[in-house]
């Protein structure tokens, strides 16, 4: 039967893609931002942020820390690359949230599963070309600068959706990007195949969840029980298949929640199904609501276990805006990591 063997969560942050130098260059973006989504539910402005938090954060928003930080960003994701690598996979679900890339106002899904020979990128670079640099690099990490191709899993989508709907998941579905000028994939399963599979022709399975845009936005309650329904539903498969599952995205932004990042990630290492699931909807908006995939993620990865997680909150601004940057490897029992990232307070 075919098998869910490794899982991954990853961050898909566009500091992940630019040199650390021109992590400020990002950072001058939250100074104009009005609405900041807060764990706690609030929406404040960043000048009423900053207030609030008395600018405590300035030490960490500096080019110096941001070098180390990026250090150690990119030593896990070569860490989670690798056991992509290792686990020798027949294909990769990508579980992420379309920006309004592939879907838009027009259309937005509470979740929709991909089932086209292609997957083909949304080129922003060539579509608005006078982007600020930072935001270009970013895009080139993203396979965003212009149209990229890579392999689709047709058949094993297929049969996804035929056990969503057997299990009482209405989802929606697409099959091919007509025009990548006009709408693409985008930031979430780029950066995946960039950064995590590389070179490697691995056929890409797309799960687009909706988490940014209310009001149909999944509860985290619905997203695992999904995610056990994706685990059920591979290993009914004859096929002997060997499958990875990767959540893209998160965790808190733009106002960094050290609290509820440590959280979540205390809860999937643990396999707290109660916690994650009683996560309260309200904060988890904006950027914090991509902490919805790696919950999704959690339930197809039930049968393996977490080895712990890296962690960096990075702050680029004095009044803590930025994005809690993690990463975790879910494995089989019998299963060798690559090893760990060690250096500083980040891991655990």
């Amino acid at each position: 039967m075919a098998e869910i063997v490794m899982a991954v969560g990853t961050s898909h942050s566009p500091l992940l893609a630019i040199a650390p130098e021109t992590w400020p260059d990002r950072a001058k973006d939250d100074l104009r931002k009005t609405e900041l989504f807060l764990a706690d539910g609030r929406v404040v402005s960043y000048d009423e942020l900053n207030v609030e938090v008395g600018g405590r954060h300035a030490d960490e928003a500096t080019t110096e820390h941001f070098v180390e930080q990026a250090a150690l960003a990119q030593a896990a994701l070569d860490r989670l690359a690798a056991a992509i690598d290792e686990a020798e996979l027949d294909a990769l679900i990508v579980i992420g949230d379309d920006q309004q890339e592939l879907f838009s106002d027009a259309h937005t899904p509470a979740i929709a599963v991909y089932n086209g020979d292609e997957i083909v990128t949304h080129p922003k670079n060539e579509v608005n070309p006078n982007l600020p640099a930072w935001y270009q690099e970013a895009n080139r990490g993203y396979k965003m600068d212009t149209v990229h191709r890579y392999p689709g899993a047709p058949e094993l989508a297929n049969a996804l959706i035929d056990g969503f709907i057997e299990n009482g998941v209405d989802t929606a579905v697409a099959s091919e990007v007509a025009d990548p000028y006009t709408l693409g994939f985008g930031h979430a399963y780029g950066f995946v195949i960039d950064r995590l599979v590389g070179e490697r022709q691995i056929p890409i399975l797309p799960i687009m969840l909706n988490t940014y845009f209310p009001p149909n936005v999944p509860r985290p309650a619905r997203c695992y029980d999904i995610g056990e329904i994706i685990a059920r539903t591979i290993e009914a498969l004859p096929t002997g298949q060997r499958v990875g599952v990767v959540a893209s995205g998160g965790l808190t932004h733009f106002a960094v929640d050290e609290e509820l990042d440590r959280k979540v990630l205390d809860a999937l290492v643990a396999k707290d199904v109660d916690t994650l699931k009683a996560l309260p909807h309200l904060g988890l908006r904006s950027g914090n609501s991509e902490i919805l995939n790696w919950i999704m993620t959690a339930g197809a990865a039930k049968d393996l276990q977490a080895d712990g997680y890296e962690y960096i909150p990075v702050r680029r601004t004095e009044a803590g805006t930025g994005i809690g940057m993690a990463f975790l490897i879910w494995q089989g029992a019998n299963s060798v990591a690559p090893a760990r990232v060690t250096e500083g307070a980040a891991s655990v």
